[in-house]
């Protein structure tokens, strides 16, 4: 059954375009996250039945408004709601099933082209949630999302995925794997430090399970709801143990380390620390070196993959 709850608007819920940023204990005054989505739905357009993509990174209260997000897509006329299995879905990842699975958008950030919401639509959210009076949820709980397949709330299908392999394997369609493969097998080491966040379970599958990188290479895997007690910044005061790592005389050739949410990164060479905001450059300078794998006869088994920016 659908309800309709009043409630009392927020001033303050002004979204950038990656979401709404603010700590726990603000989400979690009465009705914040639920004024929040429900703005999202009343304002973004969809078809009827429409597929709308829900995850997160796993730190603490993340699950609890996953949960809430499916109960009111499925009052806001959904058809299906897929989400990642225990609500993980980093946002590459988010955006690769929004554009895969034809979504209309995903929670709380993403639109349909997968990528950041423009600001007309953060905008228009923002003066929505400055006058809501009411949101609407379906009253039964939302299946357990820690079993991989499909169930339904009420007339939705809520669709538990694997969070990673869709992503996986469009790496796999990105870049030369048996390039890199034979690479890590020559000799070349690396370790990614995954802070506890999100791409854990991207790294040990990509780096470990698909490339060959010996285990062990990947460190701090597991997504917990506090990080492990650190903080999932990729700069030379979080990533330090890392940096000195790298910084070794024995340490590996190659290092890396990710964000909360696996948007951002910080690319470390044996001896060199390259920033965040200075890797693209990094990649852009070496481009040439890999673009015959998407000329004709090369190994993209998908050219069309190359539009698909994530």
């Amino acid at each position: 059954m659908i309800e309709t709850i009043a409630t009392k608007a927020y001033q303050d819920q002004k979204p950038g375009t990656s979401g709404l940023r603010k700590k726990v204990p603000h989400f979690q005054q009465p009705n914040y996250a639920q004024n929040f989505i429900q703005s999202i739905f009343d304002v973004v357009a969809k078809q009827e039945l429409e597929t709308l993509v829900i995850g997160g990174d796993g730190r603490f209260y993340n699950r609890e408004v996953i949960l809430t997000a499916i109960r009111m897509a499925a009052a806001n006329g959904y058809g299906r709601v897929i989400v990642g299995r225990n609500g993980i879905l980093s946002t590459p990842a988010a955006s690769n099933l929004i554009r895969q699975r034809g979504a209309a958008g995903g929670i709380v950030y993403n639109i349909a082209n997968g990528g950041p919401a423009p600001e007309s639509i953060t905008s228009a959210i923002f003066e929505k949630t400055k006058a809501i009076s009411a949101y609407r949820i379906f009253s039964a709980p939302a299946p357990r999302i820690d079993e991989l397949g499909e169930k339904h709330l009420g007339d939705m299908v809520v669709e538990v995925v694997d969070p990673v392999e869709a992503y996986a394997e469009l790496m796999e369609s990105l870049f030369d794997f048996d390039k890199i493969r034979a690479l890590i097998a020559s000799g070349f080491t690396l370790r990614f430090d995954a802070m506890h966040a999100v791409t854990g379970p991207y790294a040990s599958e990509i780096f470990v399970n698909r490339l060959g990188a010996e285990t062990g290479s990947v460190v701090n895997a597991e997504p917990l709801e506090d990080f492990g007690g650190g903080h999932p910044d990729p700069n030379a005061v979080h990533a330090a143990t890392l940096i000195n790592h790298l910084m070794a005389p024995n340490g590996p050739a190659f290092g890396a380390a990710s964000d909360g949410d696996g948007d951002r990164n910080l690319i470390i060479g044996k001896g060199v620390v390259v920033s965040p905001s200075d890797s693209l450059a990094v990649l852009a300078a070496n481009a040439h070196l890999t673009l015959h794998a998407h000329q004709p006869g090369g190994r993209s088994r998908r050219p069309e993959a190359r539009d698909r920016h994530v």
